[in-house]
């Protein structure tokens, strides 16, 4: 099959992508444009009025705006996305700014994957000079079914900032190539130094993958989807009656693991146009070549295994044996070729200034690249973005305003490494010490009828709160909170936050309370995959928008709980809490030393709760306190949470701020609680742990220190006026 071409933009075409601008609050008005008066109705009037206006039929014209083409960042189609959805704002009486930002990008030149079957008899009807040469697809086909996939600038299978190289190898499988599978390899005697892994995706990132292969001594690494993770072992295949992965189906997918998500040349600060970068080849990058591809080319590679039985827990879905090792005689040829390059992309952001506290700051966001089309990642996450703003919207267009500002942002360049969001949240680190509220992140969102949040521990009461008066689309008759409850169990109904999309800079570095809210359950994946549009979705998830109806209205509730009340609607309790929960956990799996060392942190602990329990059954009366107090009290919410987030950042990746929650450095998708804790028991480092323990007592007494502020700003120690 021939290659598609990749269309590639360069520098010129994002000239109207302007650096961050300089954050200017907007200012309270008890007048709109019109010189008319605002109303400001309470969280639970102003949640109800926003929800009513959710619309199905917007939904699906959003995602029909949406997904027209290939988008990846960096591209002429990237540029396209940023202007729809700056006029898809526009369209909503909004006045969106358009935040450009460069950073180094990849993108694909060549790649070329064959077996060779050097054994007697191979190949023998094939011309001479190619004989045993099997040439193996790392495309997609096009399917009849759905015109769109035939869409002439989507990519060949590709993961982004590969190594290039051109190696011809013995193969050995490998599993999911997690730091255990390969450790599992040594242990048996197989040999990967200088051969090519196979490897299945799933159980950690993809990028870990590469690394612990090159780690390993392997030459390169082929990635494939195993049918018993996606594919027909699951149900019915797209288009055959089905929405699992079929056999060309091909993930593709950011292998960045470096120590910090955003533009990978710029840790720390802005990516703007003349900031100070680091050296490409200086980066810890891949240099191994990576591809990716369907499981019809992996059983093709599988089938010529003749080594001995793999275990029995690393059998997938296809109908063949397991094995470790290549038959003798049997190679594979890999020829991935990639550019590195400096390119560039926008976050479009769109506000509703607060009318009564506008420097408080409630952000939506999910951002706005694809792999291809895009309609599950992101787009079933950017269309609940769209209609909440387009909601809150029509009622400021009817004088209706929140009392906080509403954010509505569209990241770019997430898929290459969370950069776009990472960017923003570097370029305005002083606003969001001083303003953010809260975060709510909404990535690749309605994808079926069962809801799932995971989030900050300060906002559990806020969000259960909110949620109990949303419509579930898992049963009828049910809310969002009920049908978590029937869900989770005997298991904590929010999930805990970790990497893999936006809000990792919100939670991780500035250390905004943050919610991820998202539903699941259709009945298939064609995650990162030429699949992944329109017709797939309306057909496996849903034509009637029922679950992106019920995200939408989640995200306007919690929005609206945040917003309205005026003081921030953090929990001081549930924080405390929430860490005394991480920390139980973390000591329950380690050795009695280990213990002993991280009970120090109890006692201190349980004196935090007795004060949150106190000054959360007060904060309700808040409406009785001068405007004073009231200001005292929100600093001091404000420094419990800011408390925890440590300016030393984690051992090893200082990027990484917040001592209660970071991504986990070997999955990359899985949270780490108490990571600077975790991190150094992981590594049986007494001497680390130590260090944790008395930093977390640090951060416990400047969390004592900030609810004395709450408690003389309510009135509960003297000291107030």
């Amino acid at each position: 099959m021939p290659m598609r071409v990749l269309l590639l933009a360069g520098a010129a075409v994002m000239v109207a992508m302007q650096s961050a601008p300089t954050w200017t609050p907007p200012q309270a008005s008890p007048q709109d444009a019109a010189g008319k008066p605002v109303q400001v109705p309470d969280a639970s009037a102003f949640a109800k009025a926003a929800m009513d206006l959710v619309s199905s039929a917007d939904l699906s014209r959003w995602h029909d705006l949406l997904c027209v083409e290939p988008h990846v960042a960096g591209t002429p189609g990237d540029v396209r996305q940023v202007e729809r959805l700056r006029q898809a704002f526009e369209s909503m009486g909004l006045n969106p700014q358009v935040e450009g930002f460069k950073c180094l990008l990849s993108r694909p030149v060549s790649a070329q994957l064959e077996i060779v079957d050097e054994r007697p008899g191979a190949g023998e009807t094939l011309p001479k000079g190619r004989r045993g040469v099997v040439p193996l697809p790392i495309d997609e086909r096009n399917l009849l079914e759905d015109p769109a996939t035939a869409h002439p600038d989507l990519s060949w299978g590709w993961n982004a900032y590969s190594g290039s190289g051109d190696v011809t190898a013995p193969v050995v499988y490998a599993n999911y190539a997690t730091r255990e599978d390969f450790a599992t390899l040594a242990s048996l005697g197989v040999q990967v130094e200088g051969r090519i892994v196979l490897a299945r995706y799933g159980r950690c990132f993809r990028g870990y993958k590469a690394r612990f292969a090159q780690e390993a001594g392997a030459a390169g690494l082929i990635l494939y989807s195993d049918p018993a993770d996606v594919g027909f072992t699951r149900g019915k295949v797209w288009p055959e009656g089905g929405g699992w992965a079929n056999d060309a189906c091909i993930q593709r997918g950011t292998l960045s693991t470096l120590p910090y998500p955003g533009d990978p040349g710029t840790p720390g600060v802005y990516a703007g146009e003349n900031v100070l970068r680091q050296a490409p080849e200086r980066l810890d990058l891949p240099r191994i070549p990576v591809q990716p591809i369907g499981y019809a080319a992996a059983s093709a590679i599988l089938a010529r295994f003749q080594g001995p039985d793999a275990p029995d827990a690393w059998k997938g879905g296809l109908p063949m044996p397991y094995r470790l090792s290549m038959a003798q005689g049997c190679r594979v040829r890999l020829q991935v070729e990639q550019e590195r390059f400096l390119g560039s992309s926008a976050n479009v952001i769109a506000t509703i200034p607060g009318a009564v506290h506008p420097e408080r700051f409630v952000i939506l966001g999910c951002h706005h690249d694809a792999w291809g089309l895009g309609a599950a990642d992101p787009g079933a996450g950017t269309i609940c973005l769209l209609e909440a703003a387009r909601c809150f919207a029509v009622l400021a267009a009817q004088g209706i305003r929140p009392a906080s500002t509403l954010i509505f942002a569209a990241w770019g360049a997430e898929e290459f490494g969370i950069i776009g969001s990472t960017e923003w949240v570097e370029g305005h680190a002083t606003e969001l010490e001083r303003s953010g509220a809260l975060y709510i992140n909404l990535d690749m969102a309605a994808m079926g009828p069962n809801p799932s949040l995971a989030l900050s521990p300060e906002l559990g009461g806020m969000v259960s709160g909110a949620i109990s008066k949303v419509p579930s689309a898992a049963a009828p008759g049910e809310t969002v909170l009920q049908s978590l409850q029937r869900q989770a169990g005997d298991r904590p109904v929010f999930g805990a936050l970790g990497g893999g999309s936006d809000h990792i800079g919100f939670v991780c570095r500035a250390g905004v309370p943050s919610v991820a809210i998202s539903a699941h359950g259709a009945p298939g994946t064609s995650y990162h995959s030429n699949y992944d549009t329109v017709q797939w979705y309306r057909s496996i998830v849903g034509s009637d928008y029922a679950s992106a109806t019920m995200v939408t209205r989640s995200a306007i509730a919690v929005a609206a709980a945040m917003s309205q009340p005026r003081l921030p609607a953090w929990r001081m309790q549930d924080l405390v809490r929430g860490i005394t929960a991480h920390l139980d956990a973390l000591m329950a799996r380690v050795d009695e030393s280990q213990r002993r060392q991280m009970a120090v942190l109890q006692p201190g602990l349980q004196e935090l709760l007795v004060r949150a329990e106190r000054i959360d059954a007060a904060t309700p009366t808040s409406t009785l306190i001068s405007d004073r107090n009231a200001a005292r009290v929100e600093r001091g919410f404000r420094g419990a949470v800011l408390a925890f987030v440590d300016e030393q950042g984690l051992d090893g990746r200082p990027w990484f701020r917040s001592l209660v929650a970071a991504s986990h450095r070997d999955d990359g998708y899985a949270p780490c609680m108490l990571p600077l804790l975790t991190e150094a028991v992981m590594d049986q480092d007494a001497a680390r742990l130590q260090a944790a323990v008395e930093r977390m007592e640090k951060a416990q007494q400047r969390c004592g220190s900030a609810l004395r502020l709450v408690e003389v700003g309510l009135g509960l120690v003297p000291g107030g006026s």
